[in-house]
C-alpha cells in the first residue's frame, strides 16, 4: 500500500515529521516497507534557461547551447532535443549530477570536438514520463536557478506500508489516517459526501446471484468530456506508481487508493441494456483491461448486460433481432475491456457493488488473476460505504468531466447486522499484561471507529435471574473492520495503539531443581550435524520450501502443487534441498564468490510425509593457486564424499558398515557419483559430481559436486536397560599388515575392503585401502589394491602360526572376489 505524505495529510491534520509519522507506522503495526523521495534523486537538476542555440560544426543533429542556471555563469551546453531553442526555460544537469533513469554521472566531456558541460533533460531522463523526444519545457517565468523538484513540488515522500491480511480498512489511505489519528499523531479530517441531487430514472441493474454480489449501487452520468486527469490525481497516482490514464479511469483508480473503496465505470455506449449480476456460463470469454482473455464458469460471479432486441433493417416488416447479453466484468477483480471507458465517451455507468470476500478470492485463484481490486474485495471492503463511495465517484466525475447525474439505483442489501461485543476494560490488563486507564481505552476504541455505550447488553445469573454484568461496555464494531469478533480482538486494539514496547517481558515460572531436557533426539542429531558442517568450513544457507515447476522436475518432480501459489516460482514443495543450494550457490558466484561451500538442514515433501534432509553443494575451487600446487583446485566425487562421511559420522550413523553404491539419482553425473548404503535398499546418503545438464540449467560452470544425506534413514539407537561397559584399553599392541591384490579392473575398493575385514572378525580390527595402482607388472584390464589390515591380539601376543592362519583367510576372502595376491 503506497501513499505520499502529502496525500496521507488530507486525510490527518498534523504537524508530525515524516520520521515521527513512520516510527509511529511501525509501532501500531503498519509495517513500513519502505521511503522513497523523488526530489532526493533530483536534487541536484536545476531549472536553466537556453540563451543561444547555434549549430553544431561537426553534427548536423546537434546544437551548442548556452545556458544560464542562475549563478551569473554561462554554461556551454551540447544537445541532440529537437526543442532545443534559444528561450527555453528547462531542467539543467551540472557536472557531477546522477541521471536517475540510467544512473550515469555527468561529467565534463567533448562531444565531436565541442566541450559540453552538463545536460539539459527530458522527462525520460528523469523519470518523470515517457516523453524522450525532447528536453522538458517549463513555463517561461519559471525561477531560473531554483531546485527543479521544489518548483515542481515532487518533494514529497513515497511510504510503502505492509498491510496484513486482517487490516481490511487500511487499504485506503483514509484507513492510515485513522489509526494515526487514534495513537495521537493528530486529528481525523472529516470525510466530506457532496449530496447529488439526480435527474431521471437511475439505470437499469439486477442481481441473480445474491450470494456473489449481495449490493450494487449505481447510477449513469450524461454529457461527460474525458480527457486527461487534473494534475493532483495524476501526481499522486503516478507517485505510487499507477500510469494516469484518463480522467474517469483515474477517478476510480484514486478512490480505491484513497479510501479502499474499488469502483468501475462502463461506457453506457457500448452496452445492450441494462447490467445484471449473474453467475458465469461455461465457456464464456471476457477480455479484460490487462488484455488478456479469460474463460468463465458457473463458480465466477460476472456482471454483464441484460442484452437487448434490436430491428437491425430499420424497416417495419424486418424480424427483430435479440443480442444476448456480454460479460463485461469478472465480479470484484477486473473490468472488461470492450465496456471501459474511452477518449471518446459520452456517458458512462458509475456501479458500486459489494462481493462477497471468498467468492472474490475463489474466482481469483482459478483464474490466477490479481488485481488492487480483488486484494481489497476479498479481503472485505466497508459494506456501509455503497451510497457515500458512488456519491463521492458521482461528484468528482461531474467536476471534472461534466454532465448531468442520475437518480441512484440500489439493488440487494449488503451485510450491515451490527456486531455488539461485551467488554470489561479490566481484560485488557488481564490479558495483555497492560494497564490502561478505562478513559483511554474509551478514546483509542471510539477514534478507531467503535461506538462504546456505558453498560453492556450482558448479563450472569444469581439464583436463576439474569443479573446486568457492572462496570462492562457494549461495544458495536464499525462497518470496515469485518476482522474484530470478540474482546480479544479489542484488547489487541488498545494495546497496538497504546505500544506494543508497553507489554512487559515476564518470565514463565521454573520448576525447582534441574531442568529436563526438552530437545528430542532428532534436533539433538540434527544440532550435531549443523555444527559438524559449520566446523568444516560449510556455510549454512535456508531456502524455500517451495520450487518453480521446473526446478522440481530436474530433480524428479514433486508430490505435492500448489493451487494458488504466492508466486509461480513457488509452486511445488521441494522433493530435493538442491535447487535451493543451487540457486545460492548461482547467487554467489555471480556476485564474485571462488568457492562456494553451502549447505542447508531442512525438509523434503513428499506423499509419504516429510523427510530431514542435509544437503550441501561445493562449487568453484577447492584450494586456490598458490606457489605449491600451482593452479587451483576443483572440488572432486571424493570431496564430496568426504564431506557425505563425516556428516553421516556426526549424525550417529554406523559409518564403518556402510555400503558404497554407483547408483545415485539422475541429478548426478553417471560414473562420478555414488551411493552409501546399509545393504541394498537402505540409502542413507548420494554424492557425486553434479550432472552437467543440471549444472547449466542453475547457470554454473565447471565442475560442480553436491550430496544429500537422508537423516530418516539412519537406524536410530537401540535402547537397553544397562550402561554401556567402561572403556579399556588393549594390554598389547595391535600388530599391522600389507596386502596387495590384483583385482579386475571394475571391482569396486569398497567391496575387497569389506571382505578382508570380515576374514576374520575377531582378530581384524581395522582394513583400509592405501594405494591404486596400474601399470607395468599388473596386466591389462585389471589394477592393483594394497590394504593396511589393523590386527590386535587379546591376551596372548600373535604367533607366527596364528598370523599365517589370519594372512590365508584374508586372501581366501579376496580370491572369492577375483583377487589374486601380487607377487
Amino acid at each position: 500500500m503506497k501513499f505520499t505524505l502529502s496525500w496521507l495529510k488530507t486525510h490527518l491534520a498534523t504537524d508530525a515529521d515524516l520520521a515521527t509519522i513512520l516510527k509511529k507506522l511501525n509501532a501500531i503495526g503498519l509495517e513500513v516497507d519502505g521511503v522513497d523521495n523523488p526530489a532526493e534523486k533530483l536534487a541536484a537538476f536545476k531549472i536553466a534557461r537556453v540563451l543561444t542555440a547555434d549549430p553544431h560544426p561537426q553534427a548536423d543533429k546537434l546544437q551548442v547551447l548556452t545556458v544560464d542556471q542562475g549563478d551569473g555563469t554561462p554554461l556551454q551546453v551540447v544537445c541532440g532535443a529537437p526543442n532545443a531553442r534559444a528561450g527555453l526555460v528547462g531542467v539543467f544537469g551540472a557536472e557531477g549530477a546522477v541521471v536517475p533513469s540510467n544512473g550515469m554521472v555527468l561529467k565534463k566531456t567533448a562531444i565531436r570536438g565541442v566541450d559540453s558541460n552538463g545536460m539539459m533533460c527530458s522527462s525520460r531522463e528523469l523519470e518523470l514520463g515517457d516523453d524522450h523526444d525532447g528536453i522538458i519545457e517549463l513555463p517561461g517565468d519559471a525561477p531560473v536557478g531554483q531546485a527543479y523538484a521544489d518548483w515542481a513540488g515532487l518533494n514529497d515522500p513515497v511510504i510503502d506500508v505492509s498491510i496484513t491480511p486482517n487490516r481490511q480498512d487500511c487499504m485506503g489511505v483514509r484507513g492510515i489516517a485513522r489509526d494515526l489519528a487514534a495513537a495521537g499523531l493528530g486529528t481525523l479530517n472529516a470525510l466530506i459526501v457532496p449530496p447529488i441531487a439526480g435527474v431521471g430514472p437511475g439505470p437499469e441493474v439486477k442481481i441473480e446471484d445474491t450470494d456473489g454480489c449481495p449490493a450494487l449501487f449505481a447510477r449513469t452520468v450524461r454529457g461527460v468530456t474525458n480527457g486527461q486527469s487534473p494534475d493532483w490525481i495524476a501526481k499522486r497516482l503516478k507517485a505510487i506508481g499507477q500510469k494516469p490514464i484518463s480522467t474517469l479511469v483515474d477517478i476510480t483508480n484514486y478512490i480505491m487508493i484513497d479510501l479502499g473503496r474499488p469502483l468501475h465505470v462502463y461506457d453506457v455506449a457500448r452496452l445492450n441494456g441494462g447490467l445484471v449480476v449473474r453467475k458465469g456460463k461455461p465457456g464464456e470469454h471476457v477480455l479484460a483491461l490487462n488484455g488478456k482473455t479469460y474463460t468463465i464458469d458457473d463458480t465466477m460471479t460476472v456482471i454483464a448486460d441484460t442484452g437487448e432486441t434490436r430491428n437491425i433493417g430499420g424497416m417495419d416488416g424486418d424480424e427483430p433481432i435479440f443480442f444476448d447479453g456480454q460479460v463485461h466484468d469478472i465480479g470484484g477483480i477486473m473490468g472488461g475491456e470492450h465496456s471501459g471507458a474511452q477518449d471518446s465517451t459520452t456517458d458512462v455507468l458509475i456501479e458500486c457493488a459489494y462481493f462477497t470476500p471468498e467468492r472474490i478470492a475463489m474466482t481469483g485463484q482459478k483464474l490466477t488473476l490479481t488485481s488492487d481490486a480483488r486484494g481489497r474485495f476479498e479481503r472485505g471492503v466497508d459494506p456501509a460505504f455503497l451510497d457515500d463511495g458512488l456519491s463521492i465517484a458521482t461528484s468528482l466525475v461531474i467536476h471534472l468531466c461534466g454532465g448531468t447525474a442520475s437518480e441512484p439505483t440500489r439493488r440487494g442489501s449488503p451485510p450491515l447486522t451490527p456486531k455488539i461485543i461485551d467488554y470489561d476494560p479490566d481484560q485488557c490488563l488481564a490479558l495483555a499484561g497492560v494497564d490502561v486507564p478505562a478513559d483511554e481505552q474509551k478514546r483509542i476504541l471510539t477514534n478507531l471507529g467503535f461506538t462504546v455505550t456505558g453498560e453492556a447488553a450482558s448479563f450472569d445469573y444469581q439464583d436463576g435471574m439474569p443479573v446486568s454484568l457492572p462496570g462492562h461496555w457494549a461495544v458495536t464494531v464499525p462497518s470496515w473492520r469485518r476482522d474484530v469478533d470478540g474482546w480479544p480482538d479489542l484488547v489487541e486494539e488498545v494495546v497496538r495503539i497504546v505500544g506494543l514496547d508497553h507489554v512487559p517481558s515476564t518470565p514463565l515460572p521454573r520448576a525447582p531443581g534441574v531442568a529436563r531436557p526438552t530437545a528430542t533426539p532428532e534436533q539433538l542429531v540434527e544440532r550435531r550435524v549443523r555444527r559438524t558442517a559449520a566446523a568444516r568450513g560449510l556455510s549454512e544457507a535456508i531456502n524455500w520450501s517451495f520450487l518453480s515447476e521446473k526446478e522440481a522436475a530436474s530433480v524428479g518432480g514433486g508430490d505435492w502443487v500448489l493451487a494458488n501459489p504466492i508466486s509461480e516460482d513457488l509452486k511445488v514443495m521441494r522433493p530435493s534441498l538442491l535447487p535451493g543450494l543451487l540457486s545460492a550457490t548461482r547467487r554467489n558466484m555471480d556476485r564474485g564468490a571462488s568457492s562456494v561451500r553451502l549447505f542447508e538442514l531442512g525438509r523434503r515433501y513428499f506423499k509419504q510425509g516429510e523427510r530431514a534432509t542435509v544437503g550441501f553443494v561445493l562449487a568453484g575451487d577447492q584450494s586456490p593457486r598458490g606457489w605449491q600446487a600451482g593452479k587451483a583446485q576443483a572440488f572432486s566425487a571424493y570431496d564430496a564424499k568426504g564431506e557425505v562421511v563425516a556428516l553421516l559420522a556426526a549424525a550417529g550413523a554406523p559409518v564403518a558398515n556402510l555400503q558404497n553404491f554407483g547408483e545415485a539419482s539422475g541429478a548426478y553425473h553417471p560414473g562420478q557419483s555414488g551411493t552409501l548404503r546399509l545393504g541394498p535398499k537402505v540409502v542413507l546418503a548420494e554424492y557425486g559430481v553434479l550432472h552437467p545438464a543440471l549444472a547449466k540449467q542453475f547457470g554454473l560452470s565447471g565442475t560442480v559436486v553436491a550430496g544429500e544425506i537422508f537423516l530418516d534413514a539412519i537406524p536410530g539407537k537401540r535402547k537397553s536397560g544397562f550402561m554401556r561397559a567402561p572403556y579399556a584399553p588393549p594390554a598389547l599392541q595391535a600388530v599391522k599388515r600389507d596386502f596387495a591384490f590384483v583385482v579386475p579392473e571394475q571391482q569396486e575398493a569398497d567391496a575387497l575392503v569389506r571382505a578382508v575385514k570380515g576374514a576374520d572378525k575377531k582378530a581384524i580390527v581395522d582394513a583400509r585401502l592405501f594405494d591404486v595402482f596400474t601399470g607395468p607388472g599388473v596386466e591389462e584390464g585389471h589394477k592393483s589394491l594394497a590394504i593396511e589390515v589393523t590386527l590386535q591380539p587379546g591376551d596372548k601376543s600373535f604367533t607366527q602360526d596364528d598370523l599365517d592362519a589370519i594372512s590365508a583367510a584374508i586372501v581366501k576372502a579376496a580370491q572369492k572376489l577375483g583377487g589374486v595376491l601380487r607377487g
